[in-house]
C-alpha cells in the first residue's frame, strides 16, 4: 500500500504535466495561425539554422519526457514530420505512435459489460442441459418471454455449457450445428459488425455481409455511428427482398 502512493502521485503529476503542455502548445498554435505567412517562414528558417549549428557540433539532445513525445506526435499530423524531425530518428517517432496506439487500444479493450448475477448464469446452464435441442437464441427467448429476464444471445453464449455437458449421454435426432451449416451453406449469409481504429484514434464500425458457401462478400459499409436504422438499410441494399 505505501508504494502504491508514491506510484499514484508520479502518475497524476505526469498527467498534469501532459495536460499543461498541450495547453500552452495550443494556445501558441492559435497565435501562429494569425501571423504572416512570411513571418513563419523566416521564423521556420530561422529555428532550421541553429539546429544545423547543433547538428554540427554533434551536441546531442537530453531525453524527451512523455509531454514532449505526445506532443510531436500529435503536430506530425499536421505537417511533413520527416522533414522537420532533427532530434530523433523517424523510427523513433513511429515507435511512439504505436506505443500510444497500443496504450489506447488498451484503455478502450478494458471497457465490458458486468457479469450478469449468478443465479441466471446457472439458470442458463440449466435450460442448456435440460434442452439439448435449444440453441442460445432459443434459450434467450425464453429468458425474456416466459421470465422478463432480457439477455441476448451473445450474453448467452458467454456462460454456454461444453457440448459435451450439456448432451451427456443423451442423442437426439436434431442435426448439430457443422451438419446444418454445410447443408444450407448455399443459402445462408453471415453479418457483423468489425471495428477499425484510424491514425488519429477515431473508431470506425465496418459492416460486412459474406455468402457462407461461397465466402463472397456481398456488401461491405464504414460508419462511426451505426444504428438501427442504417444497418437496416445496408440490409436493403444487400438483399433486395429484405423486409424491414
Amino acid at each position: 500500500m505505501l508504494r502504491f502512493f508514491p506510484n499514484a502521485k508520479r502518475s497524476l503529476d505526469s498527467l498534469l504535466n501532459l495536460i499543461t503542455d498541450l495547453v500552452a502548445d495550443g494556445l501558441l498554435f492559435f497565435r501562429l495561425l494569425f501571423r504572416s505567412r512570411t513571418a513563419l517562414s523566416a521564423e521556420v528558417l530561422f529555428l532550421r539554422k541553429q539546429l544545423a549549428f547543433y547538428e554540427e557540433r554533434q551536441v546531442q539532445p537530453r531525453r524527451l519526457n512523455d509531454s514532449a513525445r505526445f506532443s510531436l506526435i500529435l503536430w506530425s499530423r499536421l505537417c511533413n514530420w520527416k522533414e522537420a524531425l532533427v532530434i530523433v530518428k523517424p523510427e523513433t517517432l513511429i515507435g511512439w505512435h504505436r506505443k500510444g496506439f497500443k496504450l489506447f487500444w488498451k484503455w478502450k479493450s478494458q471497457a465490458g459489460r458486468p457479469r450478469i448475477p449468478e443465479n441466471i448464469r446457472k439458470l442458463i446452464v440449466k435450460m442448456a442441459q435440460e434442452n439439448p435441442t435449444w440453441g442460445q437464441a432459443r434459450v434467450a427467448a425464453e429468458l425474456s418471454v416466459k421470465l422478463g429476464i432480457y439477455v441476448s444471445p451473445r450474453t448467452v453464449r458467454a456462460y454456454w455449457p461444453p457440448e459435451t455437458e450439456r448432451r451427456g449421454h443423451q442423442r437426439t435426432s436434431s442435426q448439430n450445428w457443422r451438419t446444418f451449416v454445410r447443408n444450407h451453406a448455399q443459402s445462408i449469409v453471415a453479418c457483423d459488425f468489425l471495428v477499425v481504429v484510424t491514425a488519429r484514434f477515431r473508431t470506425l464500425y465496418v459492416f460486412l455481409l459474406m455468402e457462407v458457401g461461397t465466402r463472397r462478400i456481398v456488401h461491405c459499409n464504414v460508419t462511426a455511428h451505426p444504428t438501427a436504422a442504417w444497418t437496416s438499410q445496408q440490409l436493403r441494399e444487400a438483399i433486395p427482398s429484405t423486409v424491414s
